[in-house]
């Protein structure tokens, strides 16, 4: 008969300390502070759920045979009632789902001002030279910036507004290389998150989500600006889920 360790046979007692050494491992891999940056975003009020991940280099880890957005899209297809700022199912999900990225739901409490990394980083310039608060700011090294901002909210009438799937639906975002606007049914990658390849391409925090959120129309004109300037972000329907009324 085995021996028994606090109520635990020998065999039980040393699977939990394989369990054990295996998610001290994972953490201790965690160099970049995966989940302290996971919880940090969520803190600051940002809807978060699991997302795939990449696998064997350019696959994405869900099942589905050409995933069109191969590690950017949530494994639940009830993404938008499971993301959650709870600090407990997020430590949940991220130490039980070691190798996840994680999206964070825009029109909930934000918006994602999605644009070209080299208008994005020019508006930026501008921006902050002008003394304008602009919020958390992440790099995604797919070629895109992200400008983190409060929504616009819910109308009254909810005519007055298209939602994000018109425009920029997370499938369809190659379509729109302008200034995209993640708004209702939307959502994007948060920080920190791995893309497909073999170069260990990233999305990163430029500026953390400790910085309050801006109104985006605050920023509005300087993102178009610089998009105009970096190839022709298009305004109005193509490319941005525009409101109707500012």
């Amino acid at each position: 008969m085995s021996a028994t360790f606090g109520g635990r046979t020998g065999r039980q007692g040393k699977l939990s300390q394989w369990l054990l050494g295996r998610r001290t491992k994972e953490a201790a891999a965690d160099d970049g502070g995966r989940e302290t940056l996971l919880l940090a975003a969520a803190a600051a009020g940002l809807p978060l759920a699991p997302a795939a991940h990449p696998a064997d280099g350019y696959r994405c880890s869900c099942d589905r045979v050409g995933c069109p957005t191969p590690a950017r899209h949530p494994v639940s297809f009830a993404w938008q009632t499971q993301s959650t700022t709870d600090r407990a199912q997020i430590e949940r999900w991220a130490r039980h789902q070691p190798q996840a990225n994680f999206i964070t739901a825009t029109g909930m409490v934000h918006d994602v001002l999605d644009v070209p990394l080299a208008a994005g980083r020019e508006a930026m310039e501008r921006l902050l030279g002008s003394g304008i608060e602009i919020g958390p700011v992440a790099e995604s090294d797919d070629g895109r910036m992200l400008f983190f901002t409060l929504t616009r909210g819910t109308p009254e009438d909810e005519d007055e507004w298209w939602p994000c799937e018109l425009d920029c639906h997370p499938e369809t975002m190659d379509e729109h290389p302008g200034l995209r606007w993640h708004c209702r049914g939307s959502y994007v990658l948060v920080p920190p998150a791995r893309l497909p390849g073999v170069d260990g391409r990233q999305v990163r925090w430029v500026r953390g989500p400790e910085h309050p959120l801006p109104d985006p129309l605050s920023l509005l004109e300087a993102l178009t600006d610089a998009c105009a300037r970096h190839g022709g972000a298009e305004t109005g329907r193509h490319g941005t889920a525009w409101p109707l009324h500012h």
